[in-house]
């Protein structure tokens, strides 16, 4: 069997982080989101695996020749649609075959349920239905999927995962897949109803965090770099080559901490969170439930809780995230989220700044230490 995994989209919903980094590369657990739906495709014994690519395809082509597996790459030009992304890739499909978002965790036994299924849409319960395809169903058949309702019928959506026979091509007839599934419903053609074991998909830049802590539970122990023989360990913990931690610090698993960074003294680190390469943490900080993306450095007496901080941030001195309820500005509406912060890559930040359920745009340099809330747009200079 074949399988389409569609990573040509930025996500823009999750912005400041994919402003440089299409939501396919993003990493969880120190993996980018990408690699796990492949995995689940292996698993399942599925290796005629074609990549559909577009925003910044150069650095997901980089990463996918990266990996050992034999992917088949195309390109959609132009950013129109999945309807258009799955279409560029027709003609590399040569009979029944699986289409996959490139951005959402899927796991092997979902993928078992569907696979053998012809015409099958992948569903799950979720508690904002509204951001999604949510789905009518009948007697295990789709009946109606109407996008993104502000008013739900069920909660009941679909996960974008689908099992299609090439018939599904004459259906598209716009840039959506969705609109082709209704297409087909509309002709008689039976869409079946298949429950997702394990999904999850992050809509929003505080999504990761959950989605962090699901990938940490399935990560294996293991020690690479130099760990003083005063550090204690707890529960799962993996530490990439080159790494160095220093005297009298803790770490909880599950935790994973990358390539050639340099940890502590006096530092703690507790469950969920994820730490990228070449991290810098200064002594005496105190992390816990976070994502550190690749080449930041947080300086001495910084308490970083339910924060995200995107590749290049450079934080000085007694930095605190503090995770608070607060409303947050999402299109067109306003939705209540509690979090610490979301940094865009490259922030600069003062000694003594306090974030609190903040967004902070790429390139924001924060000159004098104060607490910030809501967001603050890419590139400004915080004085």
């Amino acid at each position: 069997m074949q399988a389409v995994i569609l990573a040509a989209g930025e996500g823009s919903r999750l912005r400041p982080l994919t402003r440089s980094k299409p939501k396919a590369l993003l990493p969880v657990a120190n993996r980018p989101v990408i690699d796990y739906v492949i995995d689940a495709l292996l698993e399942n014994g599925i290796r005629e695996i074609v990549v559909v690519v577009g925003y910044r395809k150069e650095e997901v082509i980089r990463h996918l020749n990266s990996l050992n597996v034999p992917l088949r790459v195309v390109v959609q030009e132009r950013q129109l649609g999945t309807g258009d992304a799955l279409r560029a890739a027709e003609p590399e499909i040569g009979g029944d075959f699986l289409v996959l978002p490139g951005d959402n965790y899927i796991n092997a036994g979902s993928i078992a349920r569907i696979k053998s299924v012809r015409n099958a849409m992948l569903v799950a319960e979720h508690p904002n239905p509204s951001n999604f395809g949510v789905v009518v169903i009948r007697n295990g058949i789709v009946r109606e999927m109407v996008e993104k309702p502000e008013d739900a019928p069920t909660f009941t959506v679909s996960t974008g995962i689908y099992s299609f026979t090439p018939e599904i091509f004459s259906y598209i007839q716009t840039n959506e897949i969705p609109d082709a599934v209704a297409a087909m419903i509309a002709a008689g053609r039976q869409i079946r109803a298949i429950p997702a074991d394990d999904w999850q998909d992050a809509v929003y830049p505080w999504d990761l965090l959950k989605l962090n802590t699901r990938m940490l539970r399935g990560i294996q122990p293991g020690v690479a770099g130099t760990v003083d023989a005063s550090v204690v360990r707890r529960g799962v913990v993996r530490i990439g080559k080159g790494t160095t931690v220093g005297p009298n610090t803790v770490i909880y698993g599950p935790v994973s901490i990358g390539s050639n960074c340099n940890i502590g003294p006096n530092t703690v680190i507790m469950p969920d969170t994820s730490i990228g390469d070449r991290v810098v943490l200064e002594p005496f900080i105190y992390v816990a439930d976070s994502i550190i993306m690749s080449d930041v450095t947080v300086g001495s007496h910084s308490r970083i809780l339910s924060a995200v901080f995107g590749q290049g941030c450079i934080l000085a001195d007694h930095i605190t995230t503090t995770p608070s309820p607060g409303l947050i500005e999402v299109g067109d509406h306003v939705q209540r989220e509690e979090f610490g912060a979301i940094l865009g890559e490259g922030v600069w930040a003062a000694p003594f700044t306090t974030f609190k359920n903040c967004i902070v745009g790429n390139n924001v340099s924060i000159i004098k230490g104060r607490t910030l809330a809501g967001r603050i747009e890419d590139g400004t200079r915080v004085m």
